[in-house]
């Protein structure tokens, strides 16, 4: 029960619905790696298991997006920029969205990644859903911030979150370096289309966790505003 004022003012807000919104984009990330894994093993059928979990929780979050714009339209007060909070949706979106895509190119066309570059893509993939849940846990503070009036100990707490997940990003980002130059130095050996389906994929994966990088970075937009 929030017993602060300003809580009892706006307990209302999409707030709660925008956390569970990334709660549910949080899941869809999180199923990349068993994906990842079963297509590496050649196992079309679990990986087509996976991505059908995926696909159900990219619509789970949809319908949650769907809730929260709802009541965005209403009349209802809510102690932060309506903009920011829709923007800060449209973010999280993007990370469901494009798990999806991911899962579905590589099971469409039964997509796997050359046994060399195995081992790094996996690492990849895990700093890539590792930024997305970091972002996740600095959602989750929302509550308290909108019992504390999006200021003072808490604010401080989830800038340092957010400041974790420029870090993860960052780690995403020389992975994918790492990986393209794998891919570089295999392209004489795979068949051209391959090449650039999986060019691709790794962009893809460093996308995911570009906008979970700026997830937090709207979440801090939101706290200034």
């Amino acid at each position: 029960m929030i017993s602060n004022p300003l809580g009892r003012l706006f307990g209302r807000s999409p707030l709660s619905a925008l956390q569970r919104h990334m709660e549910k984009a949080q899941e869809c990330a999180s199923e990349l790696l068993p994906f990842f894994d079963a297509t590496l093993a050649g196992d079309w059928e679990r990986a087509q298991a996976v991505q059908a979990r995926i696909q159900a929780l990219e619509e789970e979050a949809d319908q949650v997006k769907k809730e929260i714009r709802g009541s965005m339209r209403g009349g209802l007060l809510i102690p932060v920029n309506r903009s920011d909070v829709l923007e800060l949706l449209r973010m999280q979106d993007k990370i469901a969205n494009r798990v999806r895509d991911i899962a579905g190119l590589m099971l469409g066309r039964r997509m796997a990644v050359p046994p060399p570059m195995a081992g790094r893509m996996r690492e990849f993939v895990i700093a890539a859903v590792s930024t997305s849940a970091q972002a996740l846990n600095a959602i989750e503070e929302l509550d308290e911030l909108l019992e504390t009036g999006f200021a003072g100990h808490e604010a401080d707490i989830v800038h340092e979150m957010v400041g974790e997940v420029d870090a993860l990003e960052e780690e995403a980002d020389r992975l994918e370096v790492l990986v393209r130059a794998e891919l570089f130095a295999l392209e004489s050996e795979l068949p051209p289309v391959n090449v650039i389906f999986l060019y691709d994929i790794i962009a893809w994966i460093g996308d995911l966790a570009d906008v979970a990088q700026r997830v937090g970075g709207r979440l801090e937009q939101l706290i200034a505003s």
